[in-house]
């Protein structure tokens, strides 16, 4: 067995991966990806530190013959998957898949409820002939139908599972080589992701204000449903927007994640989009549930301002929580 295959068996009979193999032998990653692979050889101080740290002899690291593995206990050795820069690029190929149907999905649902909104603005305006049990009914078929749609979206996600298992689930690493040319790719997408999320943030943050300026000004109930109908158009397109581009993100992260982990600014990222997942959606059928049922749109938009403090209020005491439970 050469020295490579022992650094390796070794490692992971310690249960450590290059990340900390590296930091006690005072190296970097890249050196002992090299050195497993052998493409590269420890000179004698790293082979005598490796030596120390491993509880071997020095002969038994350099000398072919030397096969016995006594120090640890078999069971300890972890089951770390090796990944290939193919297999991460088939990765992220996967996870660009997923958010494409999730991306479907959820603008079907925060749009199923336009058709409702557009035939009660019909019904209150006399243009197509509508009643408004008429128009409430055709408007509840819409939605039901399109809510259906998406929900076949979210469901067809199931088949990239199996692809994207290893990465997600398991403790792994990157092939030699894989790792920079993930880091150059990501540093290389930062700029167009921070581009496209601050669009998308800047149409969540301005969605509300033709409904509030028409609300404002004009008693006219057709036209401030109408303009509830651009609100949602708004949001559609800024989720349209944001979900792609931040599912390829997360993609690139999770596979650099063997060398950094969850640190702090990306749980607290995390924290804040599950929260997001779980508000938005409640805020969005509280405002609708509100405005439909007192008909009143010229007070109910002040929900959108109040739901904004209001997250950032709950996000700051999440974060508190959480440093406390440090």
């Amino acid at each position: 067995m050469i020295l490579a295959d022992k650094i390796v068996r070794l490692r992971k009979q310690f249960g450590w991966s290059q990340e900390d193999l590296a930091e006690k032998v005072n190296v970097s990653r890249q050196s002992v990806s090299k050195w497993e692979s052998a493409n590269s050889i420890p000179d004698l101080n790293k082979i005598i530190m490796l030596a120390e740290i491993f509880d071997v002899s020095t002969d038994f690291l350099l000398k072919d013959e030397n096969e016995t593995f006594e120090s640890q206990d078999p069971s300890n050795e972890s089951t770390t998957v090796q990944i290939s820069l193919e297999q991460a690029l088939n990765y992220i190929e996967k996870k660009a898949a997923i958010s494409a149907l999730i991306t479907k999905g959820v603008v079907l649902c925060v749009s199923s409820v336009i058709p409702l909104i557009f035939f009660l603005a019909m019904a209150q305006s006399n243009k197509l002939n509508l009643t408004g049990d008429i128009a409430a009914a055709l408007g509840i078929v819409s939605l039901l139908v399109l809510i259906s749609i998406g929900i076949n979206f979210f469901i067809k996600t199931n088949q990239y599972e199996s692809d994207i298992a290893v990465i997600d689930n398991e403790h792994f690493e990157l092939a030699y080589g894989v790792h920079s040319v993930f880091t150059d790719k990501l540093e290389k997408f930062k700029a167009s992701y921070n581009r496209q999320l601050s669009i998308g943030i800047f149409m969540f943050i301005i969605s509300f204000v033709p409904l509030m300026l028409v609300s404002m000004f004009s008693a006219d109930t057709e036209t401030r449903l109408m303009m509830l109908i651009v609100l949602l158009l708004i949001i559609a397109g800024g989720l349209y927007i944001v979900v792609p581009v931040t599912a390829k993100y997360d993609a690139y992260n999770s596979i650099l994640k063997d060398i950094s982990m969850a640190t702090t600014k990306s749980r607290r990222a995390q924290r804040a989009e599950k929260l997001a997942a779980f508000y938005w959606p409640l805020l969005i059928a509280v405002f609708l549930g509100w405005s439909l049922w007192t008909m009143d749109w010229g007070v109910t938009w002040i929900i959108w301002p109040v739901g904004a403090v209001f997250f950032i209020a709950l996000v700051g005491l999440m974060e508190l929580l959480a440093k406390e439970e440090r």
